[in-house]
């Protein structure tokens, strides 16, 4: 089913356009307040950059403030209910907005702009808290891909909104009042569609101190380390991108030589493009948590903000170009190119992390660990203000600090990917299988979500492992040949999944005995253990009688055991095909084919080897 089917399920649609139209709102009525200060209400330019940097604060400060309350609020109490209110939050602020406006009051309207931050301060752990109680797992980065796509073009809608309404000749307060409050009613409406979404925490004992709750939830956020160090991926990705965003309007002016209409197109572009990398990731991903495509993004996002310094590193010659002259003049495809990409990538970059913190953190503290990811993304955000601050009092141009940022990211990357070099393992096994195989997976839903199981497959090739891993939705131990196990370079990866090597009872019984304790001890922590039960690769294509292995295992620790098959293996470079017919190992086909089938659990009582072999022979078929 394709993610924009959501559009049409109760369980998403109602909760999408609730929060698009309270990000248009967000976006609307700030533009619409530096329209009015910084043009319609005479006030001296050193009043303007007052107000124009004291806006920014005001948004921000809820965050630090309250993040850590609304994530309590999330857990406790039922979230469709928390969405409602805040709605109607929201439109006792828009109307408080419309009198500002009319009235011209700056004062009142700065007060708006911190209600504002602080509804979006409260919505924000419900916003990703409730996707996974609505979505099934294989939905998951569809539903990301679609909430962060609505999320951007929302954004740019309301920028331009706010920004037009507001120049409307005599009108221009009234029209952006009536339209923010008629967006916030819109918004209250399609809340009240939502399903309920049951408490995750009701037991939880509400702690009224910000100070003590913030602390407390930010310990909370940094208690699993992968966790912990994707929330950091996504406020690096904050850092970056409010870096880029606060300097194109010096880069339109100074660098391109545009008027408002060409920074209106970079804006545009840099929206459109990280909406397109969020409805990509579902079918790049393979409808899994693909954490692969992170480092994928980190590389888009540096090569490409490289690739704008160069495509036009020095001032512009002429000035006030409209968009259509700056789209005809030497270069600008470049540029519209790398700006584009830019935001492609930097959806491949987030989508996947805030899908991975989802699906990684228990339900019960996941609302307050989003609160933490949101008090890092409003840090760092006021650190990208001052980085890009202190760069320009330097003398660095809007491009140079846009290469800057893009040389830093590379930094960060690697301190990242060092600490969790799942990430980069991912990366490894996205690339690899996804450029030698197309891969149809079958009933893979059948695999718990939770809790420790076994899974048994046939043994085609060298590759098996690595197809598995980059198809299976839930983390798996496995369970391999010593030797294959220690390939170079493919080693990083088995060591990085924690796969346990194993040996026979005659080649070396000390790492046998290790394994099964391994496997043992993973079972009983409620971890996914697969096995290959023929004990080592198949040397014509069938399936090979399977060893006594997996009785041991389930006499040790009785659990549920899923029976899968490799279709279309044998025959590829990896198998033991060409060595068996002397040739020459060279691949005879690109982009193979591939299966992957998974058949019902059976109970450990009835898991016997020839049962188990049984049920593999007939979910493989004829096709070896």
């Amino acid at each position: 089913m394709s993610q924009f089917n959501l559009l049409g399920s109760r369980r998403f649609a109602p909760f999408f356009w609730t929060q698009a139209l309270g990000a248009f709102n967000d976006n609307a009525f700030r533009n619409a307040l530096i329209m009015l200060v910084a043009f319609q209400m005479g006030l001296d330019d050193k009043t303007v950059s007052l107000y124009t940097n004291l806006a920014p604060a005001l948004f921000i400060l809820p965050y630090f403030l309250f993040s850590a309350t609304a994530g309590q609020l999330a857990e406790k109490y039922e979230k469709s209910r928390i969405i409602r209110y805040v709605k109607l939050f929201e439109i006792a602020a828009m109307l408080i907005a419309a009198i500002g406006f009319y009235t011209h009051h700056t004062t009142l309207l700065l007060v708006v702009l911190f209600l504002m931050g602080l509804h979006s301060t409260t919505f924000g752990p419900i916003k990703y808290a409730i996707l996974p109680q609505a979505l099934r797992p294989e939905e998951l980065v569809g539903g990301n891909g679609m909430v962060e796509m609505g999320t951007q073009l929302a954004m740019l809608l309301g920028m331009v909104a706010g920004n037009s309404l507001m120049l409307i000749a005599g009108y221009g307060p009234v029209a952006a009042s009536l339209a923010t409050v008629l967006v916030a009613v819109l918004g209250y409406l399609a809340s009240r569609r939502i399903p309920p979404a049951p408490a995750t925490a009701p037991e939880l004992v509400f702690n009224w101190n910000p100070l003590t709750e913030t602390g407390r939830v930010l310990g909370i956020t940094r208690a699993d380390p992968k966790v912990f160090n994707a929330v950091l991926g996504i406020s690096w990705f904050w850092f970056f991108g409010t870096v880029l965003v606060a300097q194109l309007p010096n880069y339109t002016r100074m660098n391109l030589g545009g008027d408002g209409t060409v920074n209106t197109l970079i804006l545009t572009l840099f929206s459109l493009g990280t909406g397109v990398g969020a409805l990509l990731c579902e079918r790049m991903s393979g409808r899994r948590v693909e954490v692969g495509l992170v480092p994928l993004g980190a590389f888009g996002l540096t090569a490409f903000g490289v690739d704008l310094y160069l495509a036009h590193p020095g001032l512009a010659t002429a000035h006030g170009l409209h968009w259509l002259d700056f789209l005809r003049s030497a270069g600008s495809w470049r540029i519209v190119l790398d700006l584009t990409l830019i935001g492609v990538f930097s959806g491949f970059y987030v989508v996947p992390l805030f899908a991975y913190v989802q699906a990684r953190t228990p339900r019960d503290r996941l609302s307050r660990v989003i609160a933490g990811n949101n008090i890092l993304n409003a840090l760092l955000i006021c650190l990208a203000a001052g980085f890009g601050l202190a760069l320009g009092m330097l003398g660095l141009t809007a491009v140079q600090i846009f290469l800057a940022a893009a040389v830093l990211n590379v930094a960060v990357a690697v301190y990242i990917f060092t600490l969790v070099p799942e990430f980069l393992m991912r990366f490894i096994t996205w690339v690899l299988v996804n450029t030698l195989y197309r891969v149809r997976v079958d009933g893979l839903e059948r695999i718990p979500e939770q809790g420790p199981a076994l899974l048994v497959c046939n043994h085609v090739s060298f590759m098996d492992p690595l197809v598995l891993m980059a198809n299976l939705r839930r983390p798996a131990r496995f369970v391999m040949y010593y030797k294959i196990f220690n390939i170079p370079v493919l080693n990083f990866v088995f060591r990085t999944a924690k796969a346990i090597p194993i040996a026979g009872h005659r080649e070396d019984p000390a790492v046998l005995q290790r394994a099964y304790d391994e496997v043992d001890a993973a079972l009983a922590d409620g971890e996914l253990v697969c096995i290959f039960p023929e004990g080592g690769l198949t040397p014509d294509g069938d399936i090979a009688p399977f060893r006594p292995g997996t009785a041991h295992i389930l006499l040790r620790r009785p659990v549920p055991v899923v029976p899968l098959a490799l279709r279309g293996l044998w025959g590829s470079v990896w198998s033991r095909r060409d060595s068996m017919l002397h040739r020459a190992r060279l691949p005879r086909r690109f982009r193979a084919r591939v299966e992957l089938v998974a058949g019902a659990p059976i109970a450990p009582a009835d898991a016997q080897p020839d049962t188990l072999e049984a049920r593999v022979r007939e979910l493989r078929g004829d096709f070896a």
